[in-house]
């Protein structure tokens, strides 16, 4: 009696025991992914940033054969969105398209909610995209040289319009200033749109926004251009000429856009993500998309986008303090 009662207490144990043996296992062979993915985007949509996540969604739709959201989080230059992400679990669900802020973001803001290099997992940066630098056509200047030589002769009267305080755009002019050793005025708004309306009206005189809003302007005649700020021509508008040939050399400030997972998610799931991303973006239905956004397809691996974002955050805590940006 003694002994069945034994061998029923052994059974029962073995019972409780045999899940948790077992989970780890089950757990490990769980095919990735196995429900939905979302990938955070920390801008308003139809913003460029908005519409790669989405190609880069609709792709990884067709190739994992499981559905991928895009969900808006706007807010605090960007950080609203890249907190989420940062925050969430590090298992492949919750991804972010980060914009080049997010590089820029630990100088202007004097507490962030998560650290860049510590809380986020590299995947792959999707595309660079140049500004193109514009003037009014009442500035007497056709000319890098011309601009900056005029500039020189009015130290702290020229306007210059940005996409907002701390956005690529404002320290892409102030690195601009300082290499070419000019002083001009920085007058922020919220967003490329009216600072370009401005700009057309006269009230400001300079300003570097996206091609795809300042291009059709320069065509008309309504803006002159200087040149793009990228370190080579773009393949879509060949006949703009880098800011770096047209008389300030080594200049060069792009913006970005990449994917990125919070740190800790498995090497295995990061490898995937990287693999279909990169597939999907050079595509050539993808590329003409792009090629219409003035964006130039990058691909890089994980390694190298780590190398590149810490690179950008060296590059315009350095700028911020030369042109005295403080943080907000």
């Amino acid at each position: 009696m003694a002994d069945r009662a034994a061998k029923i207490a052994l059974l029962f144990v073995c019972s409780l025991i045999a899940p948790i043996v077992l989970l780890p296992g089950a757990l490990a062979q769980e095919k990735y992914p196995s429900r939905a993915i979302r990938i955070v985007v920390p801008t308003s949509p139809g913003a460029s940033n908005d519409i790669i996540a989405r190609l880069i969604a609709q792709g990884l739709t067709e190739r994992l054969g499981m559905q991928v959201i895009v969900d808006n989080r706007t807010g605090a230059g960007t950080i609203v969105g890249s907190e989420i992400v940062a925050k969430a679990p590090s298992d492949g669900y919750t991804l972010l398209m980060s914009v080049s802020t997010l590089a820029i973001n630990p100088v202007t803001y004097t507490k962030m909610p998560y650290e860049v290099l510590r809380d986020f997992a590299p995947i792959t940066q999707a595309v660079a995209l140049t500004n193109l630098m514009v003037l009014h056509p009442s500035i007497p200047a056709k000319s890098v040289k011309e601009f900056i030589a005029l500039a020189k002769t009015r130290p702290g009267q020229i306007l210059y319009a940005s996409a907002g305080y701390g956005t690529n755009p404002h320290l892409t002019i102030e690195l601009f200033a300082n290499m070419a050793q000019i002083r001009m005025i920085h007058v922020p708004y919220k967003g490329d749109g009216p600072g370009i309306v401005d700009l057309l009206g006269g009230h400001v005189a300079l300003a570097a926004a996206s091609p795809a809003i300042a291009v059709p302007h320069v065509r008309a005649g309504r803006l002159r251009a200087l040149g793009v700020t990228s370190a080579n021509r773009v393949a879509v508008a060949p006949d703009f000429p880098t800011i770096a040939e047209s008389g300030l050399p080594g200049f060069e400030a792009v913006q970005w856009n990449g994917l990125l997972a919070p740190a800790g998610t498995p090497r295995e799931i990061i490898a995937r993500l990287h693999r279909e991303s990169v597939a999907i973006l050079r595509a050539p239905e993808s590329h003409e998309r792009l090629m219409d956004a003035y964006a130039e397809v990058v691909g890089s691996s994980p390694e190298e986008f780590a190398a590149f974002i810490k690179a950008e955050t060296v590059k315009w805590a350095k700028v911020a303090k030369i042109a005295g940006i403080k943080p907000e």
